[in-house]
């Protein structure tokens, strides 16, 4: 029986050549994407800035709207790529652009967890993987190094981006099905073919319409979704992973719902929080996300 590890663990992120967190605090965060700086809302960054205001000069900021939800706009001192620049992570290169949505097409706080998912993989040949509101396809991408890799999303945009991220990381011919679909009817109806996997990672959104306008809204759409997600896995399989960002929900609720759901399988449950680790000497974690997984063994 799976067992519900207690303790809230941490996963920490690390800067890379492409990427790095240079300074947090005042609610902003100040980051580096390749060539490039900028300046997004952080909540969570509750303490005081290490760097004084004259070292904070960004390319762009993101200016928040009213809506706590969403809205607003960024703000540029010069001219950007229109159709943005390279990044890469490890073998996986992707293009990064400053997105309506605060984000820049990628989340940086996900590399420990392709790390991770990677290691739980181990030398498994062949090894089949679902990945569950996939984006623009960095993890899928990542996936792909360890077999075939199911990549779904009801983003039609987000789906193009991941094909051309395969492509421009010369990894077209890794065995990546890329589907534009609702992720939780296509899980469903992967229950109902018997299909199975080695692992599923899914990031579902507060709230998100599928590609025929269904409305998909987390606390209610969550459960049935990872009880699907179990079907789909058995005693030889080796992880699934779930992160949820921007909802008042905490680590120990999802992992209370893994276990509930996982109880029948081996293995070890376990819950907790993402987070990237500022740059230079003293630098502080700034917490980006909650988790829940499973790991088996």
């Amino acid at each position: 029986m799976a067992q519900l590890a207690s303790p809230p663990i941490v996963m920490e992120g690390a800067a890379w050549p492409d990427y790095g967190l240079v300074d947090s605090g005042h609610g902003r965060k100040l980051e580096r994407y390749g060539d490039y700086r900028f300046i997004r809302p952080e909540p969570q960054a509750m303490w005081s800035p290490r760097l004084p205001e004259h070292e904070w000069k960004a390319d762009g900021e993101f200016i928040p709207g009213s809506d706590e939800d969403g809205g607003g706009r960024w703000h540029f001192s010069g001219s950007m790529p229109p159709e943005g620049w390279e990044l890469s992570w490890q073998e996986v290169r992707f293009t990064a652009q400053c997105t309506p949505f605060r984000h820049l097409g990628f989340f940086p706080d996900m590399a420990p967890v392709w790390d991770w998912m990677r290691g739980q993989l181990g030398a498994r040949e062949e090894a089949q993987t679902l990945n569950l509101f996939g984006y623009t396809g960095v993890g899928s991408l990542a996936l792909s190094k360890c077999g075939p890799v199911t990549h779904v999303d009801a983003s039609k945009k987000s789906v193009a981006q991941a094909r051309e991220n395969a492509a421009l990381s010369g990894l077209s011919e890794n065995p990546v099905r890329w589907l534009i679909d609702d992720a939780a009817k296509f899980t469903a109806r992967e229950v109902r073919r018997e299909s199975r996997y080695d692992g599923i990672i899914l990031d579902p959104p507060k709230f998100g319409r599928g590609p025929k306008n269904e409305t998909w809204r987390l606390e209610e759409g969550l459960p049935p979704l990872i009880g699907d997600c179990r079907r789909l896995l058995d005693d030889n399989s080796a992880f699934l992973f779930l992160t949820v960002y921007a909802v008042r929900m905490s680590s120990l609720a999802i992992g209370g719902l893994l276990s509930d759901t996982f109880a029948d399988l081996p293995g070890t449950i376990e819950h907790g929080e993402l987070a990237i680790r500022e740059e230079g000497e003293g630098g502080r974690l700034l917490p980006t996300a909650i988790f829940a997984r499973w790991r088996n063994p």
